[in-house]
């Protein structure tokens, strides 16, 4: 495959239904591209979208949570957190 100035080619594994999915797309490596750049942009900045805080992230969100709280968006009913300063 010859390589495009300023691009790396990164290869993945997927399983058959998710190669039969992609199939029909017409041009799959922009799909892909757009598609985890869109779950990079939102991943949580805290976690990293892993889901898990490590001993020291916990540390600081219990250091944070302590000055705010949770409360649902009236709007989107989303839980927010809201600055007690």
């Amino acid at each position: 495959m010859p390589k495009v100035k300023g691009m790396d080619v990164i290869t993945f594994k997927a399983d058959r239904d998710l190669t039969r999915l992609l199939k029909g797309i017409r041009n799959r490596s922009e799909f892909i591209r757009a598609a985890v750049l869109e779950a990079l942009d939102n991943a949580c900045p805290f976690c990293r979208g892993t889901g898990v805080l490590t001993p020291h992230r916990k540390k600081h969100w219990n250091d944070l949570s302590g000055h705010h709280t949770k409360k649902e968006c009236q709007e989107c009913h989303e839980q927010v957190l809201v600055c007690g300063h």
